[in-house]
């Protein structure tokens, strides 16, 4: 087992790191700068060096503050880095369960892990941005739709149709909130989000992730109401509850959904 938790340790730095890059993304997108570049502090654009750009290790040492203006780095820093890295050790855990299908991996095998950690880091940054900026940006979420389009096509032909039809789903779903509330209640990005979801998920764990994102947005809308004084026409961004009933049905959804059959199978 020890190769087993080491390459988990691996994954799990590996995710940190992309973390890293996810949040210097998020940042150069809101400035619409291009991504290459040196890395610089955001308050006074001192240039980077390494030992500033140590994933969570440099937050701490440096006591969340810049080292050479000694103004607050944001929080968003580590927890994007430790969100990553716990969701790619997650999917190692969810494709691997042994040492021996780590050692006798296919290369179909590594072309799901790396397109499940590129879908992942897509999806949280989308995540990060929307919720801070109520905007689904073209620029991370087109990639990613084109590249689950061919790799399902490329992985399973013969079930392309089920992916179609997720999307239809979902996408249909949100095309006529949209059009019925004149984009009131929710923005076009959902409609376009909810197509990369589709490719994701599959029928019918689309159906899953569709009624957790509006049973986590509910609770969340109520909750801000209640405690913030917030009227029903606050605004708040709905791809964040998109990503998170997405997560949970990709992780979690035959076991829940098995569960609710049998229930309706049980019930007198």
């Amino acid at each position: 087992m020890f190769i087993y938790f080491l390459t988990a340790f691996f994954v799990f730095l590996l995710g940190l790191c992309i973390g890293s890059f996810l949040n210097c993304l998020i940042y150069r997108l809101e400035e619409e700068k291009t991504i290459k570049g040196r890395s610089f502090c955001p308050h006074c654009r001192h240039t980077l060096i390494w030992k500033d750009l140590l994933p969570v290790l440099s937050f701490l040492v440096l006591r969340g503050k810049c080292r050479y203006c000694k103004k607050k780095i944001s929080f968003q820093y580590p927890a994007v880095e430790i969100l990553t890295g716990l969701v790619f050790l997650l999917i190692f855990i969810n494709q691997f369960s042994s040492q021996q299908e780590i050692l006798s991996i296919s290369f179909s095998g590594i072309a799901r892990t790396s397109f499940l950690f590129y879908i992942t880091s897509s999806l949280i940054a989308i995540f990060v941005y929307d919720l801070k900026h109520f905007l689904i940006p073209d620029k991370i979420l087109f990639p990613a739709t084109a590249v689950a389009l061919l790799y399902r096509i490329a992985e399973s032909p013969h079930l392309i149709g089920n992916y179609i039809l997720a999307v239809l789903i979902g996408s249909a779903f949100f095309l006529s909130v949209f059009l019925i509330s004149k984009g009131q209640w929710i923005g076009f990005g959902d409609v376009k989000l909810a197509i990369l979801l589709g490719l994701i998920l599959g029928f019918p764990k689309i159906i899953l992730g569709l009624f957790l994102a509006f049973f986590f947005g509910a609770i969340i809308g109520v909750i801000m109401m209640v405690f913030q004084k917030r009227g029903l026409k606050s605004e708040i961004p709905f791809g964040p509850f998109l990503i998170i009933g997405t997560a949970i049905s990709f992780f979690w959804g035959s076991q829940m959904i098995d569960w609710y059959l049998g229930m309706l199978i049980f019930a007198p």
